[in-house]
């Protein structure tokens, strides 16, 4: 029952292999959300490799109206469906987890359609990725919390970040985020243009962005600037 906090992070890695075919980042978690999304008629909800309380990739397709009521009374830090994926690594039903719900949570999200569910909850406690899928019609069979266990599994592998950028790369990314035009930034680096140039490319294929100003973002939001 997570909420979403903006697009999804994008691989450095060019491409990998989905059922022996070459598929870029992109397409890969597409196909993989869209496979989830067949397995949940319900809708999901997705927080990969969540890091000081806030999840790196965020994406929902829960009844919009519950979403908002969702936000809007900050529901995250009370679910009991996050409390269990925080706290254990594995896969469960909705029925199946036992923990308060002062906030009645889970009867609330009934009203919206959420009427069976599963949680999975997959990777490190310092990177954890947790994911909700529901349906309104009957319990999700174990085949099923399985298959989409798999695609947890595949979608947190894909979205790993990447775990350092060199010093170089960092100084090049810092001195343009603090407003440093290329050819201000090469001087007080004391390179040339097109060193530096090099620099911010390497760091962009490093972070998976398409221009630098991604780059910078992606940089903050991974704490390496």
């Amino acid at each position: 029952m997570w909420q979403p906090r903006g697009e999804y992070f994008q691989s450095p890695r060019d491409e990998i292999e989905t059922n022996g075919v070459l598929m870029d980042h992109k397409k890969a978690m597409d196909a993989l959300l869209d496979e989830l999304g067949r397995l949940a008629p319900g809708g999901y909800s997705v927080g990969l490799h969540i890091r000081y309380a806030s999840p790196l990739v965020y994406i929902k397709t829960f009844n919009p109206e519950w979403q908002k009521i969702y936000d809007d009374n900050a529901y995250a830090l009370r679910d009991p469906t996050v409390f269990w994926g925080l706290g254990v690594r594995g896969a469960t039903r909705w029925s199946a987890i036992k923990l308060p719900d002062p906030f009645n949570i889970m009867e609330k999200a009934r009203e919206y359609g959420l009427l069976y569910g599963a949680v999975i909850s997959w990777g490190p406690i310092t990177s954890r990725s947790i994911v909700g899928i529901a349906r309104d019609d009957r319990e999700f069979t174990d085949a099923e919390i399985e298959q989409a266990a798999e695609i947890v599994r595949k979608l947190h592998d894909l979205a790993e970040p990447p775990t350092e950028l060199t010093t170089a790369q960092v100084e090049a990314l810092r001195l343009l985020s603090d407003g440093y035009r290329h050819t201000a930034a090469a001087a007080k680096l004391g390179i040339s243009e097109s060193a530096l140039k090099a620099r911010l490319k390497s760091a962009r294929t490093r972070l998976g962005a398409r221009t630098t100003a991604e780059a910078i973002r992606k940089a903050r939001e991974y704490r390496f600037l």
